[in-house]
């Protein structure tokens, strides 16, 4: 029991920079692995992600692409990859999906929120131009589709193919894994 008191935390760091001053700063970062680094209007952060978090993400990660493989739905896993606006704004997902072909831009980013950022974020995804993003949080999963004013929160996806995906079983597959795994993927694949 002791170990799971010790897990690593996420530790995150924000800092006040030029685009200049970002790109400096990702350079640095190059051959740090896990390092997610993000700017939005002079802020940079640099999120090193603890276990439960990056548990998070393998679960959701798993059970989305098994949901795609299914459903038989051509896609791209596109993960982690640094989406970008030269001079203007740069993130980077715990997970992202182009659906169809690949893209620059992929249409799905999968934020795990343990510390803080969540809603804000989509200011930065918006600017980016990704349709939809969803957020893990406390253990709830919120949708969010872009419209002509921004996002929106939505109860069900709305790309292709995905708005067949039942969102209620996601959730509750994402909350079975934090104590059994096995069963959270056996539940949601008798269930697709």
């Amino acid at each position: 029991m002791a170990q799971l008191l010790n897990k690593p935390t996420d530790q995150r760091i924000t800092l006040s920079g030029t685009w200049e001053h970002f790109k400096s700063i990702q350079q640095g970062f190059e051959n740090t692995p896990g390092a997610k680094l993000s700017y939005y209007e002079g802020t940079i952060e640099i999120l090193m992600p603890g276990e439960d978090h990056e548990f998070s993400s393998r679960v959701i990660h798993y059970l989305v692409t098994t949901f795609l493989l299914k459903k038989g739905i051509q896609f791209k896993m596109t993960g982690s990859k640094t989406q970008e606006k030269e001079g203007a704004v740069s993130a980077q997902a715990d997970e992202s999906y182009c659906l169809g072909s690949s893209k620059p831009i992929p249409d799905l980013s999968i934020e795990i929120i343990f510390t803080s950022g969540g809603i804000n974020k989509l200011a930065k995804y918006q600017a980016l131009g990704v349709p939809e993003v969803w957020f893990w949080q406390d253990g709830s999963l919120t949708l969010h589709h872009l419209r002509d004013r921004g996002y929106e929160g939505i109860e069900r996806s709305e790309l292709p193919g995905l708005e067949q995906l039942d969102i209620e079983l996601l959730k509750r597959c994402i909350l079975i894994a934090e104590t059994d795994l096995s069963q959270a993927v056996q539940t949601f694949q008798q269930n697709i």
